[in-house]
């Protein structure tokens, strides 16, 4: 009966309380994937290190683990098309050399073409 009450308990504490927020460091390459965690477990953001600085594709999401940012590095300075998620919002921004060069904003709710 003690055993049983006590793998309960283990048990009940894994659902309890957040998961391992640390973050995963895993070499690939010349790189370095790291991901992020929220508190509650979910993924915040996946992305690559370069000799320490952001490098390459970024993905970043909400608590929910709904896609909220995509977008990539170059040695740490944000560059090209980002894309930002909010409700039926989409946002479109350009950057070279870390600054914000066009911003398009898509209303995702808008029918573009019916067949």
């Amino acid at each position: 009966m003690k055993r049983a009450v006590l793998i309960l308990v283990l048990v009940f504490s894994v659902y309890m309380y957040p998961q391992d927020t640390e973050p995963t460091l895993e070499k690939v390459g010349k790189m370095v994937k790291a991901t992020y965690f929220h508190d509650n477990g979910e993924i915040a953001q996946i992305g690559y290190l370069m000799k320490g600085k952001l490098h390459g594709q970024w993905l970043m999401y909400d608590v929910n683990g709904k896609k909220i940012a995509s977008g990539k590095y170059e040695n740490g300075l944000r560059t090209g098309k980002w894309f930002f998620w909010q409700d039926e919002i989409l946002k479109e921004v350009d950057f070279v050399n870390n600054k914000i060069v066009n911003v398009k904003k898509w209303n995702q709710s808008e029918v573009v073409a019916i067949r």
